[in-house]
């Protein structure tokens, strides 16, 4: 059967940047197994599938495929299929924002479509509340696992933070340090396992200016090498500046992501504290692009 499918650029306002996603907006004849083979052969970062939801609050129900395992939440797929979703019409449109509801594995979640003459524009989504993980004291071992000397990792806690996935959270000195990163993909995953984190997410700290970090995401156990731009990392890292007091007095910032991968992408974090000054509401968003549509001719797998 042919199963027809978008292909969009996430976190960027050109084609050929930010990072890719392939949406197929209507999944509900393939099987969890037919999915997977799909993310798997697009080779992508992630691969979504759109379903009926199953919540009565949710708009639509969404999964999230690696080429290597399904995801419970992730942020460049949430952001680009809502604009997938509102460009074809599948839910009305309301100027100036139209909210919508996706179901996915850690449950139903707001996002906001930006519209403006009736076309959609950026997507910001609403992120679960932040936890704080483990963190990561002996700094020898995840080092070597990124090709760094211990001593290139700034002061500040190395942890794990989520807000729907973990990630491990690791900043250092500088920009020629994060170029520099040559990660061990066996040893990386082995230490984000032994963490319960699937990524890891090194930043560094940029003088004022229009971007507040940079940073490259790696996730080798998830099939993903290195990623141009991770929402789900975000959120997170807007919960550990803001409970660090790293945010310079802003309420919002902007992170510079896969540069170094030639696909230079843009994410947008709001941090919401408490009056104790904890960081609580997380919100990313972004732009999308589209850069190619068409079918993938699939055995017929059968119903999900």
């Amino acid at each position: 059967m042919a199963i027809p499918f978008e292909q969009v650029d996430v976190f960027t306002n050109r084609p050929f940047a930010g990072n890719p996603l392939c949406v197929v907006p209507d999944g509900g004849r393939l099987s969890t197994a037919g999915m997977q083979a799909i993310a798997r052969e697009m080779n992508l970062s992630e691969t979504t599938f759109v379903l009926p939801a199953t919540d009565p609050r949710a708009t639509y129900r969404m999964r999230i495929f690696t080429p290597a395992r399904e995801l419970p939440f992730a942020g460049h797929p949430s952001i680009g299929t809502a604009w997938v979703l509102a460009r074809a019409k599948r839910f009305p449109l309301q100027e100036p924002v139209t909210r919508v509801w996706q179901e996915v594995g850690i449950g139903t979640l707001p996002l906001d479509v930006e519209v403006r003459d009736g076309v959609p524009g950026r997507v910001v989504m609403t992120q679960g509340t932040p936890v704080f993980g483990s963190v990561v004291r002996d700094l020898a071992p995840l080092a070597a696992a990124l090709g760094l000397a211990p001593l290139l990792v700034q002061a500040g806690p190395v942890q794990v933070v989520s807000t729907g996935i973990g990630h491990l959270l690791v900043r250092v000195a500088d920009l020629e340090t994060l170029a520099a990163l040559r990660p061990d993909p066996a040893a990386l995953s082995a230490l984000l396992q032994a963490h319960d984190a699937v990524g890891c997410f090194v930043f560094v700290l940029l003088p004022d200016g229009e971007a507040l970090a940079r940073a490259r995401m790696f996730a080798p156990g998830a099939g993903v090498p290195e990623d141009p731009a991770t929402g789900s990392a975000a959120g997170p890292l807007g919960a550990y500046l803001g409970a660090h007091g790293l945010l310079r007095g802003r309420t919002s910032f902007t992170i510079d992501q896969g540069v170094e991968m030639g696909r230079p992408s843009r994410l947008w974090v709001e941090v919401g504290s408490d009056a104790s000054g904890m960081p609580r509401v997380l919100r990313v968003g972004g732009e999308t692009v589209p850069v190619l549509r068409g079918t993938i001719d699939v055995p017929d797998v059968g119903p999900v």
